[in-house]
């Protein structure tokens, strides 16, 4: 609701300011070329979420999944204290921070909605936040992204010569971002 409104104050804003300068035909027409490129790229970012969205189900089905949670569960059950035993909750979390991993936030949202939902549930639905579910938010925001498929599809719908020619500093950027903000999320579990 408030993004809707604070979008139709910015559209008000910017007729009203165009009148005033003389410049409604530049606005009309920044208009609708920002609308054709903003349909170019998501048809370009629609086929590279339908390629991972493939291979997360290849995965899946071909059991690769469950050997990626199995991987990853202990470091699951260090950064989530509250999900030792629940396999469920684990796989979600794995896929979460797998889809992170791998630049694909649309991707991770719905698991990490269904893990926090999970994580609030065994929390004991006191309202507030859990540290595992801090933690999870911390992961999300700030994931190691080994490779950043996301941006590598805005770059390259942009117009980029070599969409991935940055994945040294997203490699440098993410690590030192996810260390500082994981290692700060344990130092607050720990203090309160």
């Amino acid at each position: 609701m408030a993004i809707s409104v604070m979008f139709c104050i910015m559209m008000a804003l910017s007729i009203i300011f165009a009148s005033v300068n003389g410049t409604t035909a530049q606005a009309g027409n920044g208009l609708m070329e920002g609308a054709q490129d903003a349909v170019t790229l998501v048809i370009g970012m629609m086929g590279t979420l339908c390629l991972w969205c493939g291979v997360t189900e290849v995965m899946r089905q071909s059991g690769l999944s469950d050997k990626l949670t199995r991987l990853l569960r202990h470091p699951i059950r260090i950064l989530f204290p509250e999900a030792r035993e629940d396999m469920s909750l684990h796989g979600d979390l794995a896929g979460a921070i797998s889809a992170n991993i791998l630049g694909l936030g649309n991707a991770a949202t719905p698991l990490s909605i269904r893990a926090c939902s999970s994580l609030h549930r065994i929390s004991g639905n006191t309202g507030a936040a859990s540290d595992s579910a801090c933690m999870l938010v911390i992961l999300g925001a700030t994931s190691i992204q080994i490779f950043p498929s996301t941006i590598a599809a805005v770059r390259a719908g942009a117009g980029a010569q070599s969409s991935f020619d940055i994945l040294p500093a997203v490699w440098l950027t993410t690590l030192v971002s996810c260390t500082v903000s994981v290692g700060f999320g344990l130092i607050m579990r720990h203090r309160g």
